[in-house]
């Protein structure tokens, strides 16, 4: 069957997708809340499970309670991203499903059926939560959702008090925006991340008025000139290694900020990125170098 109904970005040839479906995942910006759906309002539904256990587990509750019973439910996980304890997961949720095998993954088919109990306790096992240790909300799923990133840490002991308008590309749920934001010489700070939840999070998290929040690609930003950027590029996508990512950071961050303006950077010590970062950019200076992370200032 096509499904019209999708969440995340099952590989095309183990889901036939409509060409217009609507989209579900909080990674797809201008997408839909599955949270917001109303409990039987969906009549089909193609997953690709996300690879956390809490929030996949939270995931496959939404969907299944915004599905209508006996709705046609495929869901889809790498067999090394979950995708193994799917079908086990399904049932502990109150539905039964086929399982095969296709292109390393594990799919599991279903008519759609739950056990309300289950299924609201996974929601909200999965829900934003206040983090005593963070002093800040967060959800399973969100980078670093339950700890300080060791890159983000590093980044922030050796950011310089910026000043004018910068940004925070790939902000998350907003501890180096708090960094930023300690020096009175920011004059406005845009926050821009791909997950609608960080999103969401950071508008908790981050009450001040100079700042301005946007759930976006920062691949795709037209938003400057900025006078600096700071940012924690993330190098994995649909759960695998990717250096095109952070590449693609670096380039917007060249096009989004004026002549002269910084772009401070963090990145695992293995990430090729000076070559693109001198392409780009007139002055590219390693700060520091600790755990396995690096710090890089480049000016343009």
């Amino acid at each position: 069957m096509t499904y019209t109904n999708l969440f995340g970005a099952p590989p095309p040839e183990l889901a036939e997708i409509a060409p217009d479906a609507r989209q579900f995942s909080p990674l797809s910006p201008d997408g839909e809340d599955l949270a917001a759906q109303p409990a039987g309002a969906l009549d089909n539904l193609a997953m690709l499970a996300p690879p956390g256990a809490i929030e996949r587990r939270r995931a496959l509750a939404l969907a299944l309670r915004a599905l209508a019973p006996g709705a046609p439910f495929i869901v889809m996980a790498p067999k090394d991203k979950g995708g193994g304890r799917l079908a086990r997961e399904l049932e502990e949720l109150g539905c039964a499903s086929v399982q095969s095998a296709k292109r390393h993954h594990r799919i599991c088919s279903a008519p759609a059926a739950g056990d309300a109990a289950a299924i609201e306790a996974a929601i909200h096992a999965g829900a934003p939560r206040f983090s005593e240790s963070l002093g800040l909300w967060t959800q399973p799923g969100v980078f670093s959702w339950d700890r300080i990133d060791p890159g983000s840490a590093l980044l922030m002991r050796h950011m310089p008090d910026f000043s004018g308008r910068g940004a925070d590309f790939g902000c998350g749920i907003g501890l180096i925006a708090h960094k930023i934001l300690a020096s009175v010489k920011v004059k406005s700070l845009l926050m821009v991340d791909i997950d609608r939840r960080a999103i969401e999070l950071c508008a908790r998290n981050v009450d001040d008025p100079r700042v301005a929040i946007l759930w976006a690609d920062v691949r795709a930003l037209n938003v400057g000139p900025f006078d600096f950027i700071a940012m924690n590029p993330p190098f994995h996508e649909a759960g695998r290694e990717t250096k095109e990512l952070g590449r693609g950071f670096i380039a917007s961050a060249a096009a989004n900020l004026r002549p002269g303006g910084q772009c401070w950077l963090v990145a695992n010590r293995h990430l090729p990125y000076e070559a693109a970062l001198e392409q780009k950019f007139r002055s590219v200076a390693p700060i520091a170098a600790e755990g396995g992370y690096k710090v890089i200032e480049a000016i343009k």
